[in-house]
């Protein structure tokens, strides 16, 4: 075993025999059975690589545990804050506890992981999803929509974490990228869909079209979770499969961890990024249609279709910032996207008519999920190759803290104030700052990419 430095609390272990012992970084080591005993969920031949089934089928998953349990609660909030009577503030303190949970669930996931495998994992996580969001639907006041959703939250931890670390074993450097990016389209797809759905539901059910939105959601989160349960496989050794993609093993000293002075100040200012990036893209995604319906006098139907065309570009944008950021930089990349970011915020929050509206959530759409590409092809760049996982891990808990902040203080700005605007100027701030902050990281040390 080769103890990992950063984190000494975790082991790795880098192996990958025949005999199915395989590592997922930072988590744990996981070792297959020689002979598993028949399934009833015998997963299908196909006439191309089964990794393919499986970017398909996260696709899925991040389409019901993120897109879906995480993005329609902004189309839902509305018509759900009216049926519940409930104020700003109380609705911002539902979709805290959802990152709450999650913050929980990244706690927690790596001993679940390491216990039960990530398949388990990801189908317990869907089917909690499922029943939070059944639970959502046929409840009233405060408290148990919160509880609910706090649930919710935890199963898009356990369903999430362990899908994106599939992707590291299922493909090989030369295909990760392409199968990440198709996975991570399953989110841009969701805000697709509930910005047309949503509306459509409160159309033909009316008051209780909130309730019949989240009854909806749980039923294609269980059918995802059978899904799951069939066709996930955690490894191509179950299969008798090699991972896809062109065979470049690293050598052994590509997975000695090595420190450099220095290191744990860069992981916390990626940290801090990254922190700003989840407090101010969720304040935006959870308050932007209520603000459209509410401030600007839209209906539900208008605000779902603005909605949906920042979904529309969402679906490029960590494909194409990532791409980016391969030739001017990570730092230069980050500090990009935060500019853009911060004049979305500065539009939305300057009222400045329908027009800028527009302007607003096309450059919201357009970047929303660029920050994680970049940030995860940064952490190899600055730490080493051997750290990048449990840097990664690191940093994601200081996203989670940020994205549970966020909504909480714009509800009570809103409650206070009447208004999201400050809301939105207050996340421009953060993001000017993080833009200055971003272009003052140092040159990545390429030594250290190989150690």
């Amino acid at each position: 075993m080769i103890r990992n430095n950063f984190n000494r609390h975790i082991p790795i272990w880098y192996c990958g025999d025949a005999k199915g012992t395989f590592a997922y970084p930072g988590i744990a080591t996981l070792t297959i059975p020689k002979q598993s005993s028949p399934s009833i969920f015998t997963p299908p031949r196909t006439p191309f690589h089964y990794g393919w089934v499986i970017a398909g089928i996260g696709f899925l998953i991040l389409f019901s545990c993120i897109g879906m349990a995480r993005y329609a609660y902004t189309m839902l909030l509305p018509s759900m804050q009216a049926g519940l009577g409930l104020t700003y503030d109380k609705m911002g303190f539902i979709g805290t506890g959802n990152f709450c949970g999650y913050l929980l669930a990244v706690v927690l996931a790596p001993r679940l992981i390491r216990r039960f495998m990530p398949r388990a994992v990801i189908t317990g996580g869907l089917a909690l999803i499922t029943a939070a969001l059944c639970g959502i639907a046929v409840s009233h006041g405060f408290s148990l929509p919160l509880t609910c959703y706090f649930l919710a939250g935890m199963g898009t931890g356990f369903a999430n974490i362990p899908t994106m670390a599939l992707i590291s074993f299922w493909f090989r450097s030369d295909q990760r990228g392409k199968a990440t990016g198709l996975m991570i389209g399953g989110n841009g797809a969701a805000i697709v869909l509930a910005g047309i759905v949503v509306p459509a539901l409160n159309r033909s059910f009316g008051a209780d079209g909130w309730r019949a939105g989240w009854l909806l959601l749980s039923i294609i989160a269980l059918t995802v979770t059978l899904l799951s349960a069939w066709l996930v496989r955690n490894h191509p050794s179950e299969m008798g499969l090699e991972p896809l993609g062109k065979p470049t093993p690293p050598s052994p000293d590509q997975m000695i961890p090595r420190e450099h002075k220095g290191d744990g100040s860069l992981l916390l200012r990626l940290g801090l990024l990254y922190l700003a990036f989840g407090a101010t893209f969720m304040i935006y995604g959870t308050f932007i249609v209520t603000t459209m319906v509410r401030e600007y006098g839209f209906s539900e139907a208008k605000a779902g279709i603005y909605w949906s065309w920042g979904g529309f570009y969402s679906l490029f944008s960590g494909v194409a910032f990532g791409m980016l950021s391969d030739r001017i930089g990570r730092k230069w990349g980050l500090a990009l996207v935060f500019a853009v970011q911060t004049i979305a915020y500065l539009l939305a929050g300057l009222s400045p008519g329908n027009l800028g509206l527009i302007l607003s959530i096309i450059l919201y759409g357009s970047t929303v999920f660029a920050i994680p590409a970049i940030m995860a092809a940064a952490v190899g760049e600055y730490l080493g190759l051997s750290r990048a996982a449990a840097a990664f891990s690191t940093i994601t808990i200081f996203f989670a803290v940020g994205q549970t902040v966020g909504p909480t203080l714009a509800g009570l700005i809103g409650k206070n104030y009447g208004s999201f605007t400050g809301a939105y100027l207050l996340a421009a701030l953060i993001t000017a700052a993080a833009l200055i902050f971003a272009i003052f990281l140092p040159r990545p040390d390429r030594s250290k990419e190989m150690n």
